[in-house]
């Protein structure tokens, strides 16, 4: 009987309010029968246990990291091994050398490049930033901002829909400076390791590309190569 007055009188309440529009404004909980307002508010309290029941329920983990992948390199690629006597012969490059190496091919990747060349190698000595190289340019006021401008202007712009590979290949300009800078090592009877110094000089050894021509147009010339040079050949020197 109760289950059945109450239906009658929310129908009844139903039906005043479809017939006057304006009291759908009007009508509050306060002006309602007291069987009503306790049929409502027993509603209210079923609706809430049954929200904090369903939040409870635990929900199958579902992570949202996107997976990453790095590649921790040892040495720097080389065209022509079979150029030295056996491994143990090849120079070892050093870790910032390897370093600016990583981040010439991920500014590649943001120049949108289908290839790492002597400009984002140019770029990845810049960026590492510790090393004597770097400190060289930044001190002749070659900088990273005023390189990337210059490679826009000599490069232009990338398709910004074109999507490079996670490691862009060497150009052949580039790898002949990676090459350059591990003869160079060799020939100048020093032990130490090959530096971010050797590649920059390896970078402007090859005079057609584009990161001499970067070097060459922002005021980098063969005497500062050769101060360079001396400043990296002193006894006990460290790349940094």
């Amino acid at each position: 009987m109760a289950a059945h007055s109450v239906t009658s009188l929310q129908w009844k309440t139903h039906s005043i309010i479809n017939q006057r529009p304006n009291l759908r404004k009007t009508i509050h909980k306060s002006q309602l029968p007291h069987s009503l307002k306790s049929y409502t508010s027993l509603n209210h309290s079923t609706f809430l246990k049954n929200c904090s029941l369903q939040s409870s329920i635990p929900s199958p983990h579902v992570s949202t990291r996107r997976p990453v992948s790095a590649t921790v390199l040892s040495s720097l690629p080389t065209a022509n091994p079979e150029r030295f006597v056996s491994a143990d012969k090849v120079p070892k490059w050093s870790w910032r050398a390897i370093k600016a190496f990583a981040m010439s091919e991920l500014e590649a990747r943001k120049l949108k490049h289908a290839n790492t060349g002597t400009e984002s190698l140019l770029l990845g000595v810049l960026i590492e930033g510790t090393n004597l190289a770097a400190k060289y340019l930044w001190t002749n006021g070659i900088t990273l901002l005023k390189v990337r401008e210059e490679i826009v202007k000599l490069l232009g712009k990338a398709d910004m829909y074109f999507f490079p590979p996670e490691q862009p290949p060497l150009t052949e300009s580039a790898q002949k400076a990676l090459d350059w800078a591990v003869d160079h090592k060799l020939k100048s009877g020093n032990t130490g390791e090959v530096t971010t110094t050797d590649l920059l000089l390896g970078i402007w050894s090859e005079v057609d590309s584009p990161g001499h021509k970067v070097l060459a147009t922002l005021g980098f010339n063969d005497e500062k190569a050769k101060e360079l040079e001396s400043l990296s050949s002193g006894p006990g020197f460290v790349d940094g």
